[in-house]
Order: structure tokens, then sequence, then C-alpha cells
């Protein structure tokens, strides 16, 4: 038998939402999750760029209708101990984010294609990074001002303002008691002596100003605290399987 050294554990508790609906302020309990129906008109006004920011609850199966174009599907998960690929993860089952952006004269935010249309034809349900039909979706639509020079700066606001909004889920999220998760995962990265080793190449977009991807935010698949591959010039970077399992990629196409 060949030596083991664990190197890193990752423990994540998944705690699953039956409900979600629209109330005077964010929470979690007994499988309802309650979004704040106040809180995005306090967002629409952080940035002079933004004309209006809409949020929709998308019920399970509910997707015969129009989105303008998706620039993200977001898990809303939190560390509770650690950094990103080790410690503690809570995470919310059964609910996604769909983060959708256009401008007020129709452009779609998308650079080489956009997927404005019906969900039903847009959406590849129950792939992996995608929800499944049987998900709630929290459906935060940015409108941007018409006119403006599309450029980076653009979906980098759209994509912090979307991560404020889910970091006051993530905070209430952080101190749910753990002991009572619906499910609980543990995951080892393992250094087996004697043992051949194996590196995965993954290549991820660094071209421009949609298609880009941030690592090691300060949250699993967040936004705020990463790095864009394009501003560290395209250089390879080393992950850990548990780092890429907790979140430590965000795409930003």
């Amino acid at each position: 038998m060949c030596k083991e050294d664990i190197l890193r554990k990752l423990t994540i508790k998944c705690f699953h939402i039956k409900e979600v609906e629209f109330g005077n302020k964010n929470s979690i309990n007994d499988g309802k999750l309650i979004i704040n129906k106040d809180l995005f008109k306090e967002l629409s006004n952080e940035e002079e760029i933004i004309d209006e920011i809409k949020i929709h609850i998308i019920k399970p199966r509910d997707h015969d209708r129009y989105v303008n174009s998706i620039m993200d599907f977001i898990p809303i998960s939190t560390k509770v101990l650690g950094k990103i690929g080790q410690g503690i993860t809570h995470t919310l089952t059964g609910v996604y984010v769909m983060l959708t952006g256009a401008d007020t004269e129709g452009v779609q935010m998308a650079e080489f294609g956009s997927s404005e249309g019906k969900m039903n034809d847009k959406v590849s349900f129950g792939k992996s990074g995608t929800p499944s039909k049987d998900d709630y979706i929290i459906h935060f639509d940015v409108t941007l001002k018409g006119g403006l020079e599309f450029n980076r700066d653009l979906p980098l606001t759209i994509h912090r303002l979307c991560d404020n909004f889910i970091q006051d889920i993530r905070n209430i999220l952080k101190s749910k008691d753990g002991r009572k998760a619906d499910e609980k995962h543990e995951y080892y990265d393992r250094l087996r002596h004697g043992k051949k080793k194996v590196l995965i190449v993954k290549q991820i977009a660094g071209q421009g100003m949609m298609y880009d991807n941030q690592l090691f935010p300060n949250e699993p698949s967040g936004f705020t605290g990463g790095r864009s591959i394009i501003d560290l010039g395209n250089a390879p970077v080393i992950i850990s399987p548990n780092e890429y399992r907790d979140g430590a990629i965000r795409a930003m196409t």
C-alpha cells in the first residue's frame, strides 16, 4: 500500500430550497428563501451607467419566457471556514441566480454572440453549470443606459452589482447551523507517493470584454476579490481539485 498524505479537506454542506418568494428582508428558513423586494432598487442607484435593475423569481419549469442575453448562472455558496478549496462551504441547492443584461435600446450585453430569446430555446437545463428544470431561478436583469461605449467596465460593473446582491444572501447562509444541513459532502486533495501525477489542462477564455474569467474570488463562484485571467496575462495558473470544486473560477462570458 502506497503512502498517502492529505493536503486539504473541503466540506460542503447543502441546504435545499423548496420555495422562493419576495418579502421585506432576506431570510432562509425551513427550505424557503425570502428575497428583499426593495434591495435591487438601492443597487440601481449605485452606478450612473445603470438605467434599471429588475429581479424576477422564475418558478420550476416556467421557462416559456423571453430573457436578455444570459451572462451567467451563479450558485449561491459561501465560505464559513477557511478559504476557497478547503475548510467549510455552505451552499443552497434548488435555486440559482441568472444574470442577464442589455441597454435601453435593446443592445445585448454580449460580444461575439448573444443568447437573448426564449429560455426554453436558449438554456440546456440540467448540465454542469446550469439549473435543472425543477430549480428556482432568481433572475437578475440589468438594463444599461443607451448609447454607452461598450468596454470592459460595463460587464464588470454588472457582475459586481449582482455579486453584491448575492452577498446579502451569502451572509445569512454563513450563519446557518451546519448540523441542520440537508446534505454533507467531504472531499480531499490527496498526495499518493509512488503513483502517477495527473494534471488536467483546462483552457479558459481571456480574450476581451466578455470573454474573461475571475480566479480565486473571496466567495465560491463569486466576483469580489477575484483576479481577471486577462490581467494576469493569460498565464498558466495551477489550481487544486478542491479549489476547482469549490468555485475558484468564475466565468464572465
